[in-house]
């Protein structure tokens, strides 16, 4: 290889970098601005504040139930057809979606496009960890996943700043951020493992392959599970701090705003220290299983700050992000682990699993709430969440210095 494809090949894998990153950001703004402004919009929209919190779930279920299809769609899709027509495809979704979301009147409408959006969100992170890791080395691939995932996270933090403005200007902003990125995308490449599997012929996207073989089934289900804590602090410990606030006796009432705001500053500045600690230990195992202790003791230290204040509460949310930073080591691990065929299907449903495990995490925790109150069953279900991943990782192989230039046998 001479040195001017060298060099050709050094720019196209940093702007595919580049791009995947805007894209996750784009991703995670429109992914949570719902939980960012879900009061100020249904109170909008003439919902009274009593019936505010299981309207919001109800809602917020629906997105969830449409990641879960989406990322099955998109995941098969990404597998079948390449990795660059399902980013071309879910943005564009999505970004009509959330133009939408701007002028819905009711709840059944409100919850309808919710159901659209979440379908298409569920295809950007998947093909975009896909694309970079089969387009760099196994040295230095971890490095391209936290660099998308970190960059990506900040859509949060952006996503509070616009919703400050209002939440409907917030879901313009949303769509139009959308449209933007389309025409990034127009200067992104396929994998190479990807272009040299579609000269074989090889099973491609086929997403049952993943259950017709117990091994391969087990390993699909302990990638979800070992993601399902971050989620879990995410959508029910930070989402519902207003609630939580008054379970703990806050000097002020709480904001979910803010709180999605400062956790998702800590995961991004939690997925650097996780990236570096992978490249350091040479082992994603270790830095899962480091981090997953770490939420342990930010999550507890949360439910027991009683009388908090805001200042503190921002702190409360920063700390439990740092240490739920582990997205970017999650989904890397996730895609690893499976051969080119069915890695598209893998790396986009898993993270969407995780997300939709919000559906039975939010019932468990409303039941378990009903009969010990907020601060006791949050304890009860990080509890069980972490156990199950704790579990789960013990189970998986380590796949830093993996080569992932193979496929999936359908018959195992």
């Amino acid at each position: 290889m001479d040195a001017n494809t060298i060099k050709q090949n050094k720019k196209n894998i940093t702007l595919l970098i580049i791009v995947a990153s805007l894209g996750y950001f784009v991703d995670i703004y429109d992914l949570l601005i719902f939980s960012i402004v879900r009061k100020s919009s249904l109170l909008g929209i003439g919902i009274k504040p009593a019936d505010v919190l299981p309207k919001g779930l109800f809602i917020m279920n629906v997105q969830m139930f449409g990641l879960l299809l989406g990322g099955i769609l998109w995941g098969i899709l990404g597998d079948k057809l390449g990795r660059i027509k399902v980013l071309f495809g879910s943005i564009l979704l999505y970004s009509i979606a959330n133009f939408a979301n701007a002028f819905v009147l009711d709840v059944n409408t409100y919850a309808l496009v919710r159901f659209i959006a979440g379908i298409g969100l569920a295809g950007e992170l998947g093909a975009g960890i896909t694309l970079v890791t089969e387009s760099m080395s196994k040295e230095n691939r971890g490095y391209g996943t936290t660099i998308v995932a970190v960059i990506g996270l900040f859509g949060a933090a952006a996503a509070v700043f616009v919703a400050k403005y209002g939440w409907q200007r917030a879901y313009i902003v949303g769509g139009c951020l959308g449209i933007l990125l389309l025409l990034l995308r127009l200067g992104t490449f396929e994998s190479k493992m990807f272009r040299n599997m579609e000269q074989g012929k090889v099973s491609k996207g086929n997403f049952f392959m993943l259950f017709t073989n117990f091994k391969r089934f087990k390993k699909y289900i302990f990638c979800i599970l070992i993601g399902a804590p971050l989620w879990y602090v995410v959508g029910i410990l930070v989402t519902l701090s207003p609630e939580f606030g008054k379970a703990l006796h806050s000097l002020q009432p709480l904001n979910a705003g803010d709180g999605i705001f400062y956790t998702y500053i800590g995961i991004a500045v939690g997925g650097i220290f996780a990236g570096l600690l992978a490249q350091i230990t040479k082992s994603r195992k270790i830095t899962m299983f480091t981090f997953l202790l770490l939420s342990v003791i930010t999550v507890i230290t949360y439910l027991n700050a009683q009388g908090l204040n805001s200042a503190y509460f921002g702190w409360l949310c920063f700390f439990m992000g740092c240490a739920v930073g582990y997205w970017s080591t999650f989904v890397t691990i996730a895609a690893e682990q499976f051969g080119t065929n069915i890695r598209s299907t893998v790396a986009t449903t898993v993270p969407n699993f995780v997300r939709g495990a919000l559906i039975p995490i939010n019932f468990a925790f409303l039941a378990l709430s009903k009969m010990y109150g907020m601060i006791n069953s949050g304890y009860i279900m990080m509890a069980i969440l972490t156990i199950l991943a704790l579990i789960a990782l013990s189970q998986l192989e380590e796949t830093f210095n993996k080569d992932l230039d193979y496929v999936e046998d359908i018959n195992g």
